[in-house]
């Protein structure tokens, strides 16, 4: 270390180090970041105390002994323990906005932020939605940012873990959201009240078994029920589709994150037109089906649920 900490003088040497480190390593990312530059660059920032956003024209400061001894030691965390970084920084960036994150929730970083950016244009009248429900809520990153997109909506926010619901307490409060964002620890719909939603929006455990089982290991540090969706990926895909029915407004919306398993559910129900999303910074596997497809669709969503 001591070798590293008198060579190594500048924040840029150190984001060149780590990420190299990172490199031979064979560290994993897709966890907020995808890269292993852009991984070093927000763990260095963050053990000097920096924003993620700090401006390249102070990268060739040099840092104090302090600095780079702090450095040093969470990089090694990082690759010692494969845990992700935004568990080492305790910290995730969605939609441009920073949520608390420990062991007990996933990491956010699903696509549809981009859909909530556009306000899900053009397929719902911002001034229509006056109720948005999040299942699988987690951090609450998406009832969060749905909040901030539709500031005269309600939103509530569901999950099953008592675990997650606490952390998603956390950020509800971080982003004084507490008149507006509602939890509720539930088994998806199962303790909601008989409400009509204008948007169902959800991003659900859908990784088959196999497939987690196969996954790096600072993906196993993330809580296993946020991933496993069953055999198939598709267990708790198929009780929302059933069960959206009773829940949605006859203008509304449903959008869900399938991710990997977005093959296997348009194999499975090869008669339904799911509207399969594109998003410009990349990611795939989200569909959303109006309401009209919910009702029409929902003896053949439950008759496969049933089987």
């Amino acid at each position: 270390m001591n070798e590293t900490l008198n060579t190594l003088t500048t924040l840029r040497d150190y984001m060149r180090w780590a990420s190299s480190r990172f490199t031979a390593e064979k560290i994993a990312f897709g966890q907020g970041t995808t890269t292993a530059l852009d991984e070093a660059v927000a763990l260095v920032l963050f053990a000097i105390n920096q924003p993620y956003h700090l401006s390249a024209s102070f990268f060739d400061c040099v840092l104090m002994h302090e600095e780079r001894k702090a450095v040093f030691e969470l990089i090694d965390r990082r690759i010692n323990e494969r845990l992700p970084a935004a568990y080492l920084t305790k910290e995730s960036i969605f939609m441009g906005l920073p949520f608390y994150v420990d062991e007990r929730v996933l990491i956010p970083r699903s696509p549809v932020a981009e859909l909530i950016e556009q306000r899900f244009e053009p397929w719902i009248e911002e001034d229509n939605v006056e109720r948005i429900l999040d299942l699988c809520t987690g951090s609450a990153c998406i009832a969060i940012a749905c909040a901030y997109a539709f500031p005269n909506a309600m939103v509530d926010a569901v999950d099953l873990s008592p675990d997650a619901i606490d952390v998603a307490e956390i950020n509800i409060e971080k982003h004084q959201l507490i008149e507006t964002v509602t939890t509720y620890q539930s088994d998806l719909f199962n303790k909601l009240p008989p409400i009509k939603y204008d948007v169902i929006i959800s991003n659900p455990p859908y990784v088959a078994l196999q497939e987690w089982q196969e996954l790096p290991p600072e993906f196993h540090a993330e809580p296993d029920m946020a991933f496993k969706g069953g055999d198939s990926g598709l267990d708790l895909v198929l009780r929302i589709l059933t069960n959206a029915k009773d829940y949605l407004s006859d203008q509304g919306i449903l959008i869900v994150e399938v991710g990997s398993s977005a093959e296997t559910l348009q194999n499975l129900f090869p008669e339904v037109e799911f509207y399969w999303l594109n998003f410009e910074r990349g990611g795939d596997g989200v569909f959303l089906l109006t309401a009209e497809q919910v009702f029409n669709y929902h003896d053949t969503f439950a008759n496969a649920l049933d089987v």
